[in-house]
């Protein structure tokens, strides 16, 4: 019995031992997976260090080279930065809102340029105090200078201008392109017993025009845009308010390119007739053909000029004309063109009778 205690006492410890050798077994394998890798990245590690320090001392000896390239190359990119946002702006320019149609080609008469004496203005005459170019020419060249209106404004009436049915409360913004606009528009206004909202927007077409509001408006309570004598200025404004119904009150004789500018860039618009050009009783001048030069600045003046002297016969009188429309007027309605303006040399009608006095009256 003791024996056989012992012999099992023994399988025992010998069981006991293979189990543990077999844990450690495998305990150990995983340990040598682990170990594997180190030694690889230790091995790896002086490597790398080597040849940086042998590719450092390499090219610790060509710095200046390198340097030297690379200073050369930003200046090219400058250039380059430098070059392209003036092809961007060349590309992104603004192009004209509005190109308006090309001007008729006015033809000048080679009529003698005889001396001239006597000038008739037609235009209101002066207040006495009021400096007047045309005064001042006589006096330079001691001229006759006499004014004459040859047309007369009338405005319409309340009923007549029912007539065109316009209601000017359902307009927005009103364009105004002359001093007589303004008074005639008020006046209908006043006669229809219409209050004109403060929240009517005027656009002017000279910062004259829209100062003489302050006679019937408050001009700091309201919002009034000018231009600098034509509505070109006034474009990129209109267009910012082109949700509005605007209104233009004109007389039935006016220039009709207002109306294509504002066709051209799709703003909805009324043109009213709010007075009306007529010709003025000329009875009073006796012998048109004393004058050497007669003056006109809309093509109502010279109708005016074939009204009232049907049996006028030019001969040595020149005719100045202020517009391409007024010339235009002069040739249609049989009369010779003898001076111009405006043109380059010459941007008012006062300095191109200037240049023509003159030189006409040297000899």
């Amino acid at each position: 019995m003791a024996a056989k205690k012992t012999k099992s006492k023994t399988t025992v410890k010998k069981s006991s031992k293979a189990a543990k050798t077999k844990k450690a077994k495998a305990v150990k394998k995983p340990v040598k997976k682990t170990t594997k890798p180190k030694k690889q990245v230790a091995k790896k590690k002086p490597v790398k260090v080597s040849k940086v320090k042998k590719a450092v001392k390499k090219a610790a000896v060509k710095p200046v080279k390198k340097l030297i390239v690379k200073a050369a190359k930003p200046e090219k990119q400058v250039k380059q930065v430098q070059e392209a946002p003036v092809k961007k702006e060349r590309k992104n320019a603004k192009q004209p809102a509005y190109v308006p149609p090309p001007l008729p080609v006015i033809e000048i008469s080679n009529f003698p340029k005889n001396k001239v004496k006597n000038v008739l203005v037609s235009q209101p005459k002066p207040a006495d105090n009021d400096k007047n170019p045309y005064l001042d020419l006589g006096r330079k060249y001691s001229l006759n200078i006499n004014f004459r209106q040859f047309i007369r404004v009338e405005g319409l009436s309340a009923m007549d201008f029912r007539a065109q049915r316009i209601d000017i409360l359902a307009h927005g913004a009103v364009i105004l392109t002359s001093r007589l606009a303004v008074d005639h528009f008020f006046r209908v206004c006043n006669e229809m017993r219409i209050t004109v909202p403060e929240t009517m927007k005027y656009f002017c077409i000279n910062e004259q025009t829209a100062y003489y509001l302050q006679k019937y408006i408050q001009y700091r309570k309201r919002k009034i845009f000018f231009g600098h004598g034509t509505l070109l200025d006034l474009v990129d404004v209109i267009r910012k308010n082109k949700e509005e119904k605007f209104l233009l009150p004109c007389s039935d004789v006016h220039k009709e390119q207002i109306a294509d500018f504002l066709d051209e860039i799709k703003i909805s618009y009324t043109k009213g007739i709010f007075y009306r050009t007529v010709s003025a009783d000329l009875s009073d001048i006796k012998n048109l053909g004393e004058y050497d030069v007669l003056v006109f600045f809309t093509p109502a003046g010279i109708r005016s000029l074939k009204q009232n002297f049907p049996n006028f016969k030019q001969a040595g009188t020149r005719i100045a004309a202020f517009g391409h429309a007024t010339a235009q007027m002069v040739k249609q309605l049989g009369y010779r063109l003898d001076i111009f303006a405006p043109n380059p040399q010459n941007p008012s009608m006062s300095m191109a009778l200037d240049a023509y006095i003159k030189e006409a009256n040297k000899r």
